[in-house]
């Protein structure tokens, strides 16, 4: 496994609300913004249970993350630890496929920014905004960390600002609602009632769900960069659990019951089609400024940790050594000018299929991450049978049946896929590039001696 001296040139600068607020911005973005109309025209009212066990799961990746990350905080991390506990195919294929899930989630937000600018100017060809906002990210991530870090603290900070405002406002709209009107609780059993897809559209929106917990796992990334990683770590995971289980239930609960879950959809953001409900002046276009800030914040903090991912695989002797390389601000410059490249193709697609490019983006980008937290599962249970527990001082509850509860949870999300209409791509795509990766990582074991270590 790298080792942390290893990575002794990237700067520790990033402290325990910086690794917070990275989590949030990767996991408060898309998913919550736009992808939660996706859900919620999947399964209805019965969204909130589907986000509710989206939760759990995320709740239990967090807390093997947690303990594995206090005894090992080095940058790469879980794909780090899939190698030293399952082995090296397991580190290589993990990093790469969380590397690619990654890169195409850069393009699913430069998708969505396409989209939300389109409230203000409808006429203005959308890749000129995805051009225009990616090459401004990717100067914030070339500076330096502490700069990433102060962006994404601001623009997480504006989120969490506006989700809670439209908290406050939404209740006190739904508690004043008069008896009969078409807001209300009534909503929830409204139009087909709490389920109106029955159970299988209940679980096809926990797949969105997940899509939407997606990021979440970035502070263990991040651990590499953090000025007291056994502190830091365990109070951001901390705080980034609480603080996404009251945005996202809290907001849906909100949204079904200010607007009928038959209006959801993702042609725009299910929150301006609130604040246009409500009809407060100049407020929907205000909030789709907040939900332009939280993709660029999402895309922000999925670039960043590409990059240090690929650093990973650079400093594992598993990519190009040239991608290892830091500038003297301590910023792996080549690995994110590589950890660019869904910009491309995101572009291009919304380009030639601007109404099916989002869901397009989606599916594709949701198989590495998806398959990364499942091995996180799975090495947690290899890192207790060979490392014992609490040596850190922090300790996962409820293992090994936690442990075994969430690798199963997301074997069976995975397999799930091909039945939901916008993961329907996921394993077609998923399957063939888990085999290159194989086959990757055989070519290289052979052909390029002392590359990677034999098992």
């Amino acid at each position: 496994m790298t080792e942390a001296a290893e990575q002794g040139d990237l700067h520790r600068q990033l402290t325990s609300g910086q690794l917070a607020m990275i989590a949030i911005g990767g996991a408060i973005g898309t998913g919550l913004f736009l992808g939660s109309g996706l859900a919620i025209g999947l399964a209805g009212p019965a969204v909130l249970i589907s986000y509710a066990i989206g939760g759990v799961i995320a709740l239990l990746l967090m807390g093997c993350l947690a303990e594995m990350t206090v005894a090992h905080p080095t940058s790469g991390s879980f794909g780090d630890l899939a190698e030293h506990y399952l082995g090296p195919w397991a580190g290589f294929v993990v990093r790469y496929a969380y590397w690619s899930a990654l890169v195409l989630a850069v393009g699913t937000e430069l998708t969505a920014v396409a989209i939300y600018m389109q409230f203000w100017l409808p006429t203005m060809p959308g890749w000129i905004w995805m051009l225009l906002f990616g090459t401004a990210l990717l100067l914030v991530n070339a500076a330096s960390v502490g700069l990433f870090g102060t962006v994404e603290y601001i623009f997480s900070a504006i989120k969490i600002v506006a989700i809670l405002g439209f908290l406050l406002l939404g209740s006190l709209v739904v508690a004043r609602a008069p008896a009969g009107s078409a807001i209300g609780l009534a909503n929830y059993v409204s139009h087909g009632g709490f389920l109106p897809h029955g159970l299988g559209g209940l679980w096809s929106a926990v797949i969105v769900s997940i899509f939407s917990y997606l990021s979440i796992e970035m502070i263990a990334v991040a651990a590499g960069e953090a000025v007291d990683p056994e502190r830091a770590i365990v109070r951001a995971f901390r705080a980034t659990m609480l603080r996404l289980a009251i945005f996202y239930l809290g907001t849906l609960a909100l949204m079904l019951a200010i607007v009928p879950w038959t209006q959801a959809g993702t042609a725009s953001s299910p929150f301006v089609a609130v604040m246009l409900a409500i009809g407060i002046p100049g407020g929907a276009g205000l909030l789709n400024a907040v939900v332009l800030i939280a993709a660029l914040s999402a895309m922000n903090s999925q670039l960043y940790t590409a990059t240090r991912m690929m650093f990973s695989l650079a400093r594992a002797r598993q990519a190009p050594r040239r991608l290892g390389r830091v500038s003297p601000a301590g910023v792996p410059l080549m690995a994110l000018l590589a950890s660019a490249l869904g910009i491309a193709p995101a572009t291009l697609l919304y380009l030639f299929e601007p109404q099916r490019a989002f869901g397009i983006m989606i599916g594709i980008s949701a198989f590495g991450a998806m398959f990364a937290w499942m091995m996180i599962f799975l090495t947690h249970l290899a890192f207790r049978r060979r490392s014992g527990a609490g040596e850190h001082g922090f300790r996962m509850w409820g293992y090994p049946f936690t442990s075994i509860a969430g690798a199963v949870a997301m074997a069976a999300i995975l397999l799930s896929t091909p039945f939901t209409g916008p993961f329907a791509s996921t394993l077609l795509y998923g399957v063939p590039f888990l085999v290159l990766l194989s086959l990757s990582y055989l070519f290289v074991r052979r052909t390029i001696p002392g590359n990677l270590p034999r098992e």
